[in-house]
């Protein structure tokens, strides 16, 4: 196998110069490299982070297996590591020493005190590791589910490690022998997938929380300990809130029931956020908040439901799965809304074998070729279906009104009408699903006409607003007639104190009807639905936390 580096990119592999060299060569330290030694393996917790000063390093994927391969190779005055360095995630790949030489080694706490300490060496080693994830995901390199795609668990699996940006490659067992193969090595039986296999590890139709913990994604939780907010939600608002929490001092748990990042982790390309001109997909905008959320010492817990939201001795308690529960002086709800489904009998036959609810990376790749709907009118299905269309055949965009420009940004409307793959239909609804097992064409009337249609399609993606997810909370808290949070100035008298904690002041602008309780995002009554506004509002709570903080301390003064 030639030890060839397929990347040549200045970002995902840089070179260090002296002064950083410097910075790193203090605080950690020297060792020899010998040839054949490994660094670390995939599976390992504790691996460390190596300069290479001289020698050579492979990263492999698969190592010691059929399909081992070589997916990068480190020279002199490069450094060997991966985003799970700063996540406390395992190792997804192993690294092995090619030529003998010498490397600064650093444990992880060793690196993160040196990035703190030093801007420009956190910015080039960041960079680089979260171009190296995206470079992973890529390739289909680290964990490996084997399952059939006709498998919902081998579809909830491979949606769970999507969204969590977890480096995997998925082997079917109905188009794929290598699968078949393996599974006969390892004496597993189809019935038994889908299996995920990470250097030991190996999970027999797991659930998400197994897969959660055994990735280190969800850290115990502890009844006993207090701390200062508990953010419930992490997607924009929530990350905005953990991170800004967090960096000033207060001890903070990020919680969500899928991953970090929400609904927005999985737009492919948001185009008109603050600071990137050249746009940024949902899952890197919320890798990047999560690192930082990591680095100031946020806990975060994936996947964790929060089932109720009570007040226990003066605190605040999170209910969640099981036995668990968060106890907090004060809560940031930042929920979001779950996705709307269409009024269409046999839809969930096809949820995950055909109908989407999101338009990533993993979604292009099942329907590549193919021809897909997307329906919807704002800017979601804007973004889905400029997307796809530069990875499938055709994509027919539907709206039930008649203006394209009545819930779209101008910007997304020009990117629509000027790509030739895409045919928008408006005054146009769904009333059949077609296909046995897999979608295989829709029915479409046009309203406006009174006639009807069926086109081909094998995928149809569904982008018609959300509901909030307010359900979980029962009547812990004052909302509007459609479910949302009310805060602030939004609260009437009759709204005010439904637990009998008391509150002698006005709320403040987030706070809801329970005192020390914030709503922030799409989950509050009148919020604007933007990435930026829900990021603002969630480090507006932040500051609002600290002026209830202070009036908390001054009354058990007084």
């Amino acid at each position: 196998m030639a030890d060839e580096d397929p990347f040549d990119r200045d970002t995902a592999f840089p070179l260090l110069g002296e002064e950083l060299l410097a910075a790193l060569d203090a605080t950690g330290k020297r060792r020899s490299l010998a040839v054949g030694e490994v660094l670390f393996e995939a599976g390992d917790r504790s691996s460390e982070f190596f300069v290479v000063m001289s020698g050579r390093v492979a990263v492999i994927d698969g190592y010691g297996s059929a399909i081992e391969r070589v997916v990068g190779v480190h020279g002199d005055l490069r450094f060997v590591g991966e985003l799970s360095l700063m996540t406390g995630q395992p190792a997804y790949n192993t690294a092995v020493v090619r030529e003998a030489g010498e490397a600064i080694v650093l444990s992880r706490d060793e690196l993160q005190a040196a990035i703190s300490a030093n801007q420009q060496l956190g910015d080039v080693i960041l960079n680089a590791l979260i171009a190296r994830r995206a470079l992973l995901i890529g390739l289909g390199s680290g964990l490996r589910l084997i399952g059939s795609h006709l498998s919902p668990d081998s579809r909830r699996l491979r949606e769970f490690l999507t969204r969590n940006r977890i480096p995997h490659s998925f082997l079917d067992l109905e188009t794929d022998a290598q699968a078949d193969q393996l599974l006969q090595r390892l004496s597993i039986a189809p019935r038994e997938t889908p299996l995920v296999l990470s250097g030991s590890l190996a999970l027999r139709n797991p659930t998400n929380n197994e897969v959660a913990e055994a990735l280190n994604l969800k850290p115990a939780t502890s009844s006993e300990q207090v701390c200062d907010a508990v953010v419930v939600g992490a997607g924009p608002a929530g990350l905005g809130a953990a991170v800004y929490a967090a960096s000033e001092g207060l001890s903070t748990v990020l919680v969500d029931s899928v991953s970090l990042g929400g609904q927005a982790s999985t737009s492919s390309r948001i185009e008109n956020y603050l600071g990137f001109p050249a746009g940024v997909s949902g899952s890197e905008l919320a890798e990047r908040a999560a690192i930082q959320a990591t680095r100031f010492g946020v806990r975060s817990a994936v996947p964790e439901t929060a089932r109720a939201l009570s007040i226990e001795d003066g605190y605040h308690v999170v209910q969640l799965d099981g036995d668990d529960r968060l106890r907090a002086r004060t809560i940031v709800l930042a929920t979001g809304a779950s996705y709307r489904r269409l009024n269409v009998a046999r839809l969930a036959d096809f949820e995950g074998a055909g109908v989407y609810y999101a338009a990533t990376q993993l979604e292009a790749q099942m329907c590549a070729g193919e021809p897909v709907v997307v329906v919807g009118g704002a800017n979601s299905a804007g973004q889905a279906a400029v997307f796809l269309a530069r990875h499938v055949s055709r994509v027919q965009l539907l709206l039930r009104g008649g203006d394209l420009a009545a819930g779209m940004s101008r910007y997304l409307v020009d990117q629509v009408q000027a790509a030739s793959s895409i045919e928008v239909h408006l005054h146009a609804e769904v009333r059949e699903l077609h296909g046995d097992g897999a979608l295989e064409a829709i029915t479409v009337e046009q309203t406006d006409a009174d006639s009807v249609r069926t086109v081909d399609a094998r995928a149809l993606f569904v982008f018609i607003g959300a509901d909030p997810c307010t359900t979980w909370l029962s009547d812990a808290l004052a909302i509007d007639e459609h479910g949302f949070v009310l805060t602030g100035q939004d609260l009437q008298l009759t709204h005010l104190d439904p637990a009998g904690d008391g509150r002698q002041r006005a709320p403040f602008p987030l706070e809801t009807s329970r005192p020390g309780v914030f709503a922030a995002g799409d989950v509050r009554s009148g919020s604007i639905k933007r990435v930026a506004s829900a990021v603002g509002e969630g480090a507006m709570a932040v500051r609002l936390i600290h002026q209830y903080l202070a009036l908390l301390a001054g009354a058990q003064a007084g």
